[in-house]
């Protein structure tokens, strides 16, 4: 048997001591106090800059425990698009960073490690080990022990602007005899503070007899006066040998961080709005008792707000924000058409995760960050938010069970096993047939076939991406016959044709406040049909900008990016 493992490292196997070790950093960190004027410092003075930079880096982070997600695409070699999808993987779990641990997994507690040390042909008998979690969070550090001279040899390149941010480039690798598991790569280091904010490469040596290590390219962000966290990281192999037999590592992964700050979030704007909820005046309200149906569904309400308000404290959604009203926005379209009334009206918020799920609690639709990424256009959107508008209508599901409030006090480990907002095969097929009346009676008519073609896409996926296409908490996206009947065929070749868009295409998130935001400009043309890949994963680039900083506005509808 041979066990591929992409633990780059652990806290149990470092080189130097600690006393050297301890030493090293303070000696970089004197030579990065002392007062050198900008425009005489030499590059040997920027190398022991960033060197204590870094240091000081890896103790302020330690601190944290955000959620992290990994999302893994097996691939294979494609004549037309290059690589394609054919298997993946998905985690999500709390990270301790002090330990370089994931000690919280959110899902698949109990999943058997079926593939944990099975021969491996492609990436599904890597990930189905237990070091999946740790060995892609590793990749949020260049080196915890032995970052420094005696360890690395820096090579400037350029200087480079990453967004706004001027940056230091160096090409850095191990020194010989300094050890296993060490990077090899290049590093961005911003010129003010001298953090490093970008690095891509992989630790050394690839290959060992029992290990391979991935190479990855792993993004900061600068959320407060000089505090930059680990965001963003993409993995790739295109053509990896494994040491025994003929066998390649080909697979792609995004991991994304978020959640820093989930102690502070609480529970004083949800109930700041649950008076705007209600149209009646507060006083008027005061004044008399409420009649069993009203106190039946001020109940239900008051259980609405305390499970959303317990998703976003357990980071599973982001807090009220501008794209919650461009959604809401078409849920008023859909609406109005249809000459529908709910009382209180329909709210909808944003889900952080990569799945592609939907759900309502309450009359709060939830759609996921990883389903809007990859709509292609409104009239889609607008089938999405018709069908949670026909379950709120259908299944009437209610929220007794969260009526109290210790129903609702979970840790971010329990949440995805406490919650559940799934509908049952024959009330999905009933709000489908309803939200089927809802789009025929809407602005949306007309283009029907556009969210046919995304529907049709998504089930032709569906056996390749099984991680990405089912939920967790909700619903998967319902694939109405009908309207696949109105799409035309899927054809790849046609470069017309949008079916659904890469993973990532439309939303950004916050890695700090967990806020999301619509991305401004459309997506991206493509040039060519070998780009036509839906759902699959890309490489990061965010447009870094620091603290304080404008940043690009949010989009105000959701275009269509033909």
């Amino acid at each position: 048997m041979f066990l591929v493992s992409v633990l780059a490292w652990t806290v149990f196997a470092q080189n130097p001591a600690e006393s050297n070790q301890a030493s090293v950093e303070t000696k970089s960190q004197e030579a990065a106090q002392a007062p050198v004027p900008p425009a005489s410092r030499s590059l040997s003075q920027e190398v022991d800059l960033i060197i204590a930079r870094e240091h000081q880096e890896i103790s302020i982070i330690r601190r944290y425990k955000p959620i992290i997600e990994t999302y893994i695409q097996d691939v294979t070699p494609d004549s037309r698009a290059g690589t394609l999808p054919v298997h993946d993987h998905y985690f999500l779990g709390q990270a301790d960073l002090s330990k370089g641990i994931v000690e919280n997994p959110m899902i698949n507690k109990n999943k058997k490690k079926r593939d944990a040390i099975s021969p491996v042909s492609h990436l599904s008998g890597m990930f189905g080990s237990s070091y999946v979690p740790e060995g892609f969070l590793q990749m949020v550090y260049i080196d915890k022990n032995g970052f420094d001279r005696q360890h690395y040899k820096f090579n400037f390149v350029h200087e480079e602007i990453l967004g706004n941010v001027r940056c230091k480039v160096f090409d850095i690798g191990p020194l010989p005899k300094s050890g296993d598991n060490r990077f090899q790569g290049r590093i961005w280091a911003e010129d003010q503070s001298f953090t490093i904010v970008r690095f891509k490469g992989v630790y050394t040596p690839v290959r060992s007899t029992d290990a391979i290590n991935l190479h990855f390219d792993s993004w900061r962000v600068n959320v407060r006066p000089g505090l930059w966290i680990p965001g963003y990281v993409f993995s790739q192999e295109a053509n990896l040998k494994i040491l025994r037999g003929d066998r390649h590592v080909r697979f792609k992964s995004q991991t994304r961080l978020w959640g820093y700050t989930l102690k502070d979030a609480g529970r004083l704007e949800e109930f700041s709005e649950l008076r705007i909820e209600f149209e009646n005046d507060v006083e008027d309200q005061a004044a008399r008792d409420r009649s069993p149906l009203e106190a039946q569904r001020e109940w239900r309400h008051h259980a609405e707000i305390d499970v959303l308000d317990a998703l976003q404290r357990t980071g599973l959604l982001a807090p009220p924000g501008e794209p919650d009203k461009v959604l809401e926005k078409v849920v008023s379209n859909l609406v109005a058409a249809n000459d529908l009334t709910f009382e209180p009206g329909i709210r909808c918020r944003v889900m952080l995760t990569d799945t592609l799920e939907m759900y309502a609690v309450g009359h709060t639709i939830v759609l996921s960050r990883g389903l809007l990424d990859v709509l292609p256009d409104e009239t889609s959107l607008a089938t999405m938010l018709a069908q949670e508008i026909a379950d709120i209508m259908v299944t009437q599901a209610t929220l007794d069970q969260w009526g109290f409030n210790d129903t609702t006090s979970v840790t971010v480990a329990e949440a995805m096993d406490h919650f559940s907002f799934k509908d049952s095969p024959e009330q999905l097929q009933l709000a489908g047939v309803k939200a089927l009346e809802i789009l025929k009676n809407s602005q949306y008519k007309d283009k029907l076939r556009n969210a046919g073609l995304f529907l049709k896409q998504l089930g032709a996926d569906s056996k390749a991406l099984p991680a990405l296409i089912n939920p967790h908490l909700g619903n998967r996206v319902y694939l109405a016959k009908e309207l696949m009947a109105l799409a035309p065929n899927l054809d790849s070749a046609k470069n017309e044709e949008t079916p659904a868009l890469w993973i990532g295409s439309r939303v950004l998130l916050n890695p700090w406040t967990d806020e999301v935001q619509l991305m401004k400009d459309k997506p991206a043309p493509l040039f060519s049909s070998s780009e036509r890949v839906a759902f699959e994963v890309s490489s990061f680039m965010p447009f870094l900008t620091r603290y304080g900083s404008s940043s690009p506005a949010s989009a105000t509808s959701f275009d269509d990016p033909r």
